[in-house]
């Protein structure tokens, strides 16, 4: 790995550890062992550092879905929360959970990268629930659209909530989640 996407993996580990204003150039820079001049080489500023952060989200949730793309509507939902699942057991939270909450202090180019990741998060949430509704699979009530972004602001949620709880009160609102789907 090169010395960019060292800084990037890093950054996105302190973001999903501690928050967006709880880390600094000077963090990473201990943490490498290198400068901070060597930062500022690669990202000039800490939005352009976050801007590749949440690129890095974007690329990975369009390789998910390529990945998953056969699977049946349960299952990717299930997969999805998944992911979820693994970043709070390594103590972490999701990209959009740790910068959601500081989207009105951000530029502009910031946002917008923000919320291409949310939408596209949102856009396949809703296609695959509208799929299973299609199929027989789900039989909730709600529209599409919103049924997704209940899910995921209960993810987000619960991630967030957990953190003080107890790491087991995810998992279950997790389960409960997918359960839910299924109950009709």
């Amino acid at each position: 790995m090169n010395t960019r996407d060292k800084i990037i993996q890093l950054g996105d580990n302190l973001i999903r550890e501690r928050g967006y204003n709880a880390f600094s150039f000077s963090d990473i820079s201990k943490e490498l062992s290198i400068k901070n001049a060597s930062i500022h080489y690669y990202f000039p500023t800490k939005s352009a550092l976050v801007i590749s952060i949440i690129r890095k989200h974007i690329i990975q949730l369009e390789k998910f879905k390529t990945n998953i793309i056969q699977e049946e509507p349960i299952k990717k939902i299930t997969k999805f929360l998944t992911v979820y699942s693994f970043a709070r057991r390594g103590g972490k939270i999701s990209i959009l959970g740790a910068l959601s909450h500081d989207y009105n202090s951000f530029s502009e180019e910031v946002q917008s990268e923000l919320k291409i990741l949310t939408d596209d998060t949102i856009t396949w949430l809703t296609e695959t629930l509208n799929l299973g509704k299609i199929r027989g699979d789900f039989g909730f009530m709600e529209d599409t659209r919103i049924k997704a972004m209940l899910l995921i602001t209960n993810i987000l949620g619960a991630e967030q909530l957990s953190r003080i709880t107890y790491n087991h009160d995810f998992e279950e609102i997790k389960d409960s989640i997918i359960n839910n789907l299924r109950n009709f």
